[in-house]
């Protein structure tokens, strides 16, 4: 059969069919050979008509499975039946990017039904393709970008985006102060702005080539560089043929046109970031060869991507702005050092949840209290954000105020219940607290005993000197914000050199660790002996410095010391005015016998005046105590619950003036009670006063001995 052999039979057809059809038409033989193309097949090969004749399909159309494709043709010429639909994608002459199309194949027939050949139809798809293509990348990167409130990794993310779908090479470079979270100056951006800007993102297909500015470091631009003219003017710029050797920009800024020249980029696009009427920054989207130049449409897809990538990178820097604020209040909140005192020896750390967690609601205190004691304190909010820092702090406060006036740990906690409801109260339900849990402890080293009481909180840990730790068993008692529940104080004996451990949930409990094996890590952290406390809180929160938790985390470990029997002195005092006179002279022995003879005049006054109330209005057994810690403190006990009063007596009063005279002679006094009484205490400095040089009890001055000799 000749190569004319459809002439005569489809001379019509082929006439009804221009040659400058815009869908591609080839007439092949049954032997498969290229008999006939039209002016759309000839362009869309990019090879001219004289070429295709003789030549079968698999060798000038680039893509094509040319197994498939003429087993495809061979049963369309055997069967009849038509095949349509295929897609094929490859690259031809006339294109620089891959094109898509579309075939179809029927079979031509002689008047008596036999096989003449097959029409093979090819229908260009490259715009459809390259539409949805780009549909695709755009939904993609709006899945993608914004997963989490990290600055530089959501600018990471728009990179990521376009390289390779829509570029080649993608830099994202942002303003200072927006990674610092800071809120930018409005409308488009100027020289020095230009000048200042950040490297937060980049991706490239050649992985081999370094960017001229790694991300997180500097990257200004030169007034008459294309990105610096793109952020001044505020508008996209395109400039689908490049010139990395153009004096206008490259000549102040030879390292980054050399690094374009390297890559060989000659398309390029730069794209302001803008949201809410502000410029955020830039992104500067290359191609090199052989791709084609940008177009327009290209433009189009990268204003969509920067302008959602925009919105993700100011969403992220108001969250940036508020965890900074938030820190800071709670940084403001939370203990700068930990006072002085010598019951225990503290040591702590405190870590914040990562960044999108929020800041938490956990705090820690060690509050030194009277008689040489101290109180412990773990507590936790729940809740993330300003509003769980700033109940962090109003319950702290409400804590310290509680400690003061020394209630019992399971009194404290039911105040502190009270409070939490009263917040919960006042809160609107956008804050999310909606309660706490806390755990108060009060350790006597003159006793060495411990009072513990817990609301809802993680047991303390106890870790004897020979190395054990084990959980204190307490009592758990309800969350505070409850409301009416009771809460139970234990005490238990802890051996001097022992180590309190108080936290919270956040060190033995994370994401991607349960609350059992973060316990069980914990305590074979701490089953150590002779250990440095610092030491001790690094190893207890290694396994949670590898991974941010989502939950902050505090420790607060306590070693413990004992004030032995040379450092306290005590005596039973009957309810005889008599008494009063020895008690006077046992505490200026007891003080001789310290070396603090400097404090007998201030410490007899005291003494007295608080032994003298005791006898006339209080109860037995009344009881005086001395101890010599970091201060001098002097404590008179009886089984009265009534509280004295300071007041101002009047000029004609005869008494009245002994609390007075204790708050202006004694640091610190208050009153404690007990089950069955209540302490009166104050406190001096281990140094004399200089009452006897100032004239109020030397030689010859009667104002102290009369006060004392009214008082007795």
């Amino acid at each position: 059969m000749t190569r004319t052999w459809w002439s005569s039979a489809s001379r019509s057809l082929l006439e009804g069919i221009t040659l400058t059809a815009p869908v591609g038409l080839a007439m092949v033989d049954t032997e498969l050979r290229l008999t006939w193309v039209n002016d759309a097949m000839e362009h869309l090969c990019g090879i001219p008509r004289e070429r295709f004749l003789g030549r079968r399909l698999g060798d000038v159309l680039p893509g094509l499975d040319v197994e498939h494709t003429e087993a495809e043709i061979r049963q369309v010429l055997e069967t009849g039946r038509p095949s349509t639909g295929r897609e094929y994608f490859g690259h031809v002459l006339s294109e620089p990017d891959q094109v898509a199309y579309s075939t179809s194949c029927f079979r031509l027939e002689s008047e008596d039904g036999q096989p003449l050949g097959a029409c093979y139809i090819v229908l260009s798809t490259t715009d459809h393709y390259r539409a949805r293509q780009k549909l695709t990348l755009l939904n993609e990167a709006r899945k993608r970008m914004g997963s989490t409130l990290d600055i530089p990794h959501t600018a990471q993310e728009l990179a990521d985006a376009a390289v390779p779908g829509l570029a080649d090479h993608v830099t994202v470079d942002l303003l200072d102060s927006v990674l610092r979270g800071e809120e930018p100056p409005p409308g488009p951006a100027d020289a020095t702005t230009a000048a200042a800007l950040r490297c937060a993102g980049h991706r490239s297909t050649r992985e081999d080539v370094p960017p001229p500015t790694p991300p997180g470091e500097p990257c200004g631009y030169p007034p008459l560089s294309p990105t610096a003219r793109a952020l001044i003017n505020g508008t996209s710029t395109l400039i689908p043929e490049l010139d990395a050797t153009d004096p206008h920009w490259t000549v102040d800024d030879p390292a980054r046109s050399a690094h374009l020249r390297e890559l060989g980029t000659h398309s390029l696009m730069i794209v302001p970031i803008r949201a809410r009427g502000t410029t955020l920054g830039a992104a500067t989207i290359g191609r090199w060869r052989p791709k084609g130049p940008f177009q327009p449409d290209d433009l189009v897809l990268a204003e969509e991507l920067v302008g959602h990538a925009a919105v993700c990178i100011d969403n992220a820097r108001r969250y940036t702005h508020e965890h900074a604020a938030a820190l800071t209040l709670q940084r403001s909140l939370l203990p700068q050092d930990l006072p002085e005192q010598n019951a225990v020896d503290a040591a702590y750390r405190y870590l914040p949840a990562d960044a999108e967690a929020g800041v938490g609601g956990d705090w820690f205190d060690v509050i030194p209290l009277s008689g040489a004691r101290v109180a412990l304190v773990v507590g936790d909010v729940v809740g993330h954000g300003v509003h769980a820092a700033a109940t962090m702090g109003r319950l702290r406060a409400a804590v310290q105020t509680l400690a003061d006036i020394d209630l019992a740990p399971d009194e404290v906690l039911a105040h502190l219940d009270d409070v939490v409801s009263r917040i919960a109260e006042e809160a609107d339900d956008e804050s999310g607290v909606t309660g706490a849990t806390c755990l108060y402890a009060v350790y006597d080293p003159v006793s060495c005993h411990c009072t513990l009481a817990r609301a809802g909180h993680p047991a303390p840990v106890l870790v004897t000197p020979p190395g054990i730790a084990q959980l204190m068993d307490l009592p758990s008692g309800p969350p505070l914000g409850l409301g009416g529940l009771p809460f139970e104080s234990t005490q238990r004996e802890v051996p001097e050199g022992s180590i309190l451990v108080l936290y919270t949930d956040g060190l033995i409990q994370s994401h991607c660790l349960d609350a059992d094996q973060g316990l069980q890590q914990l305590l074979d952290a701490l089953a150590t002996t002779l250990t440095p406390l610092e030491d001790l809180c690094d190893a207890a929160v290694t396994n949670l410095s590898a991974n941010r938790p989502g939950d902050d985390a505090a420790l607060l470990l306590a070693r413990t010391h004992a004030l032995g029997e040379e450092h306290v002195a005590s005596w039973d005092i009957t309810k005889d005015p008599a008494a009063v006179a020895p008690a006077r002279a046992m505490a200026a022995r007891q003080l001789a016998a310290w070396g603090l003879e400097d404090l007998a005049f201030t410490t007899e006054l005291v003494v007295s005046e608080l032994v003298t109330n005791a006898i006339r209005y209080a109860s037995d057994p009344i009881r005086l105590r001395m101890i010599r810690d970091r201060m001098l403190i002097c404590e008179v006990s009886d089984g009265s619950s009534t509280s004295p009063h300071l007041r101002h007596a009047r000029t004609t009063d005869e008494g009245g003036r002994g609390l007075f005279l204790i708050a202006q002679f004694a640091q610190r006094w208050g009153t404690r009670y007990a089950r069955d009484g209540k302490t009166i205490w104050s406190e001096q400095p281990l140094r004399s006063t200089g009452l006897e040089r100032d004239g109020l009890g030397g030689p010859g001055k009667s104002a102290g001995p009369e006060i004392l000799e009214v008082s007795a």
